[in-house]
């Protein structure tokens, strides 16, 4: 008997960093804004539609960016801020259903199915959540709507921005043919230059296409999976809840820190920075990576576990601080072009587990909780501890 369709939906905020600082200053709306990092060595991490309109792109150097748009107003990234309304967007997703899988801060798919039985249709449940985002965060969200998570998050991007599309199952071939043969999933920069040589430019023409052809393209095994996707076939589930794999944070000097006292203010920035989210994220980390790159691009990992499961900000940064140390004296003439730090190996938190008679003190649990709540009110780097001050006016 054959299985029910399903409802799925993909969420995407339109460019949500700059549209964060857009909401918070008015003054901005109408502007080219750039957000990213601001040094000589600083990448792009999102561009509203008027500075994408000058070629402007994430992952693009803000150096470049900069020539491309000089009168972009250029923004250094709030993480906490953005974290922050990302909790009330995916507060709107748990009404209405549990199926939730976060790909990022701005963008979820989720799996409506079970709730089909309260609404009339996907498309209600969609215009509903976009609404209420909207209504609660002063922010556009594009919405896609289908039978899978392929097509759904097709709707979404032919959609943007402020995009709102459902795909119907006798509308695939119409939406997917005419499509560059890239933009389908799987389909890398490498993949789609093969497939150019033997003359598959879209969607359309990979379904046209002999086997020899597609064969010698992508390999046998590729192509097979390649045919089902381009006709819009895709299984995959929305995993709800899947697991925090990684906490991290890093910063690019631009200039190199030759100065073990200043690489140990960073690391404890970047510490104070990883803390946070793990603890708003109610999670404690196993271990503690450290990242240090010498220019110009040799990096280095070094990683320890933590005494017990934790994420208070003074127990990551002793093993970071120990973990740099070691690096820095194994090195004749050490000099920092990247610093530094993730969390991993999880532990999710419960009310009611016991304590660890060596779990950090409680002083100090109360110190991350004041900084925490100070941040969260007045911004990220209101209140930080005296170490990271060394940092400032060095941005």
């Amino acid at each position: 008997m054959p299985h029910a369709p399903r409802a799925i939906i993909h969420v995407d905020m339109d460019a949500f960093y700059a549209s964060v600082e857009e909401r918070d200053d008015p003054g901005l709306v109408g502007k080219p804004v750039i957000v990213g990092g601001l040094g000589r060595r600083g990448v792009v991490s999102t561009a509203n539609y008027q500075a994408r309109k000058y070629g402007v792109r994430s992952a693009m150097p803000t150096s470049e960016a900069r020539r491309r748009c000089p009168q972009a107003v250029y923004i250094h990234p709030r993480h906490e801020r953005y974290a922050a309304i990302s909790a009330v967007v995916f507060d709107v997703f748990a009404e209405y259903t549990p199926m939730i899988e976060g790909l990022s801060l701005d963008e979820a798919f989720l799996d409506v199915t079970g709730s089909l039985r309260l609404f009339s249709s996907v498309e209600v449940i969609g215009r509903r959540i976009k609404d209420s985002i909207r209504e609660r965060t002063g922010l556009n969200a594009s919405v896609g709507m289908a039978h899978n998570k392929l097509l759904a998050k097709l709707g979404s991007e032919l959609s943007k921005p402020n995009g709102f599309l459902v795909i119907r199952p006798d509308e695939v071939r119409g939406y997917l043919d005419p499509l560059p043969i890239g933009r389908m999933w799987t389909v890398g920069k490498v993949a789609e230059e093969a497939l150019h040589r033997v003359g598959i430019r879209t969607i359309g023409d990979l379904l046209r296409a002999d086997a020899w052809r597609l064969n010698k393209a992508v390999g046998e095994r590729h192509a097979a999976q390649l045919r089902a996707l381009c006709v819009g076939e895709d299984e995959r589930p929305v995993v709800a809840d899947a697991p925090e794999v990684s906490i991290g944070a890093e910063w690019t000097f631009d200039v190199d820190v030759d100065d073990l006292a200043i690489a140990e203010a960073w690391m404890l920035r970047q510490c104070e920075r990883v803390g946070a989210r793990a603890r708003g994220r109610d999670v404690k980390a196993r271990t503690v990576a450290v990242k240090l790159r010498e220019p110009p691009f040799v990096t280095h990992s070094r990683q320890a576990q933590l005494p017990v499961p934790g994420n208070a900000t003074p127990d990551i940064y002793a093993v970071a601080r120990r973990l740099l140390n070691v690096w820095w004296h194994q090195h004749p003439r050490p000099r920092l072009r990247l610093l530094g730090v993730t969390l991993s190996g999880f532990d999710a938190r419960h009310g009611d587990e016991q304590q660890d008679m060596f779990a950090a003190p409680a002083a100090e649990k109360r110190s991350d909780g004041v900084q925490d709540r100070i941040n969260e009110r007045f911004g990220a780097g209101a209140l930080v501890r005296a170490g990271v001050l060394k940092t400032r006016g060095r941005e």
